[in-house]
């Protein structure tokens, strides 16, 4: 006990104080929110223009192009199609999602002529609180008390159907990508995790009495990396 507390009287006020500076400069939830405001900024745009283009074997001179994709800030619909902004408080004392809507620019043929729409909406998407498109970024305290929002409210969540719902960070090895590490004997091994959108594979290079096997998955035992080579 007695090396313990010199051990505990030894930390100094600055090491101390480190975590806390650490959660006051990125918080808690700021992996959360950066995540999301990458995906609806610049993922979702990456999505539409791997499928940008629809075309049709009943009329090969007929195509329907997306060319820009938004994802707008919360707002619910009234009556006579009239929509208007809303708050996160409203929607929990309302059981609403709290979520924008999804509209796209889009080219088409009609017969020979070239048309193009803009602003068309095509679904909605929960706003994560916070967020780049959330009603309460960049409000000041007094701007969050007439939304009835706490401004220590870190945010990084959502609310659907009037629930407040967060989504659980899941730690992965990364995929596709050689990892070399060295186990408690000092044995030096590489390992890859290849993952499809079909199916995932581990394959391990390791070393027993001097040689190189390669273990994989689908083997039943470890073969020889020589024979791989051949």
């Amino acid at each position: 006990m007695e090396a313990l507390a010199a051990e505990l009287g030894a930390v100094t006020a600055e090491r101390a104080a480190a975590p806390v500076s650490a959660v006051e400069v990125k918080g808690l939830v700021k992996q959360h929110i950066d995540s999301f405001n990458y995906f609806i900024n610049v993922e979702i745009k990456k999505i539409m223009k791997a499928n940008e283009k629809v075309t049709s074997d009943a009329d090969p001179m007929w195509y329907l192009k997306y060319l820009n994709i938004y994802v707008g800030t919360p707002d619910v619909e009234e009556s006579f199609n009239v929509t208007r902004p809303v708050s996160p408080h409203e929607c929990r004392l309302r059981d609403m999602t709290y979520s924008a809507p999804i509209t796209v620019d889009i080219e088409y043929t009609r017969g020979s002529q070239r048309i193009i729409r803009n602003a068309l909406p095509i679904g909605r998407m929960p706003i994560m609180l916070r967020s780049s498109n959330c009603v309460l970024t960049g409000k000041t305290p007094a701007e969050f008390a007439k939304l009835n929002e706490c401004p220590l409210d870190p945010g990084g969540y959502f609310i659907v159907k009037g629930v407040e719902k967060v989504i659980l960070i899941q730690e992965q090895l990364s995929k596709n990508r050689i990892i070399v590490e060295a186990d408690r004997k000092g044995t030096v091994g590489a390992s890859v995790t290849s993952s499809t959108h079909e199916k995932k594979s581990r394959t391990n290079m390791v070393v027993k009495q001097g040689r190189f096997y390669l273990r994989h998955n689908t083997l039943s035992e470890d073969i020889p990396i020589a024979i791989i080579f051949k």
